[in-house]
């Protein structure tokens, strides 16, 4: 695929999501960017969401786990559904109870202010810090498919790629989000699709037989019952459970969309069908990954040692025009879907929760653009500094560190809803700071202490025990203001 043929499927596929934002920006307010004046259709919710689920770097990792892992994946991806039952019938009724635009004031009701502000300034670094991640990885994609072929540096390569999806979001916010994810869902999924049936016609795969393909393959086994092993069954179910607890349930870009359903009952009604739309859409990229696997095999291409590698390296290199052609659409779909609900949820986060937005600052349009601009420049900056390390393991620790502020948020969380324990204001961001640093030891050095137990993405949980721990040990003694504590019943 030539650079000027690529550039101009990136480009026309931005000229949609443009149209797109200008049907959805006519009589916008400050309300309808934060959460769509509640108007929104829940199924229209429930399937945007997919695409906002499976991000750019689920979209390309996902088929390298069918090379590494088989398809224990999809143990994680069961885990997810009970995570997501638990958001809709514990989380959700708080939050439309409590008719919140951030949901991290829930924390300023239940515990005070350095609650809030820890729980806020903890979604804010792990967003901005993924998002800026996606983007890194995506505006690399797009570096060496056309923008070196015109030497344009990788500095105005990310520039335009901040502008462009500042420039659809700008006006009306989450409501375009809603209508662009349904858009970016249909593309990703589409690029998955014509990747299976290019690569089931050059192995000779009927409908039947891709059926009996993906059962009797060895590599499509899923479940893994070794209990020191990463991808043990219990590990995978409970770490995805309580994952999506924190990377739906407690996260601002995710919630935001589905506090746009006008009411609770279509809100829960949308999420139970978002879990089982990812359950099959998961599946699919999976038995996509097999499929890679064996082709590479059949026509004898070596598998990368980076199994991140081999769809990307498949669909451009190897498999036909079409392919190649929406792997790149379906890339940009997964990447894009949900950084521009990451610079959306951030500017929502920092109005409400940093400068705590009256209704009167919501008001401001010229105000909040102005920030929604400043928070664009500021994932601007962090892509240029993973760019200027270059270091893959540095950066990989950075992500990991920034993913540690989950625990603290996930323990806030847990004993917020579920006891009445009242806490010492400023023990919460110290404790915040520890229970990540004192779990990242214990990831270390878990084999040596734990007799061989390798610790997973399950460290979430012990995180967030280690934080609810400090939080008791720093409770207040009760007092009669602990009957105004909010319930999520």
């Amino acid at each position: 695929m030539g650079p000027g043929l690529a550039i101009g499927i990136v480009l026309g596929y931005f000229g949609i999501l443009l149209l797109v934002s200008h049907f959805t920006s006519k009589d916008s307010s400050s309300n309808t960017f934060f959460i769509a004046n509640r108007r929104s259709h829940w199924f229209l919710v429930s399937f945007g969401m997919i695409g906002a689920a499976l991000s750019g770097i689920s979209f390309i990792s996902v088929p390298g786990e069918a090379a590494v892992t088989q398809f224990a994946y999809f143990q994680m991806v069961i885990g997810y559904v009970i995570g997501i039952a638990l958001i809709a019938f514990v989380l959700l009724p708080l939050y439309y109870r409590l008719n919140v635009v951030s949901i991290y004031t829930f924390l300023d009701q239940r515990f005070g202010f350095w609650a809030y502000k820890t729980g806020a300034a903890s979604f804010f670094i792990a967003q901005s810090v993924t998002s800026a991640f996606k983007l890194y990885l995506m505006a690399t994609v797009l570096q060496i498919s056309f923008f070196d072929a015109y030497r344009i540096p990788f500095q105005a390569t990310v520039l335009i790629t901040i502008l462009l999806i500042w420039l659809y979001t700008f006006r009306s916010g989450i409501k375009t989000i809603v209508y662009t994810d349904i858009l970016q869902t249909v593309f990703l999924l589409l690029s998955v699709a014509i990747s299976i049936y290019v690569i089931g016609r050059e192995l000779n795969l009927s409908a039947a037989g891709h059926w009996r393909n993906l059962v009797d393959c060895s590599r499509s086994t899923m479940f893994h019952w070794d209990w020191s092993s990463k991808q043990n069954f219990f590990k995978y179910i409970f770490t995805g459970a309580f994952m999506t607890v924190v990377t739906n349930g407690l996260d601002q870009s995710m919630m935001q969309k589905h506090l746009t359903c006008k009411t609770l009952r279509e809100s829960q009604k949308n999420m139970f069908w978002f879990s089982v739309m990812l359950l099959f859409a998961n599946l699919f990229i999976l038995y996509l990954g097999l499929l890679l696997v064996q082709f590479a095999q059949f026509q004898g291409i070596p598998i990368p040692d980076n199994k991140d590698d081999l769809y990307p390296l498949l669909a451009i290199h190897h498999l036909n025009f079409a392919a190649g052609l929406f792997f790149l659409i379906g890339a940009s779909a997964a990447a894009y879907s949900s950084s521009d609900s990451a610079l959306t949820a951030l500017t929502t986060s920092f109005c409400i929760d940093f400068l705590g937005f009256s209704k009167r600052d919501q008001d401001n349009i010229r105000k909040r653009n102005m920030i929604h601009l400043g928070v664009a420049l500021y994932l601007y900056v962090l892509i240029l500094l993973f760019h200027q390390v270059k270091n893959e393991s540095i950066i990989s620790a950075f992500i990991r560190a920034s993913g540690y502020t989950y625990g603290p948020l996930l323990g806030l969380y847990i004993l917020g809803v579920y006891t009445n324990v009242r806490i010492k204001g400023f023990a919460v961001p110290c404790i915040a700071v520890l229970s990540p640093a004192v779990s990242y030891l214990v990831y270390l050095n878990s084999e040596k202490w734990l007799w061989g137990y390798q610790f997973g993405y399950e460290i979430l949980l012990l995180n967030a025990a280690l934080t609810i721990l400090g939080l008791v040990a720093f409770r207040e003694k009760k007092s009669h203001h602990d009957d105004d504590i909010p319930n999520p019943e």
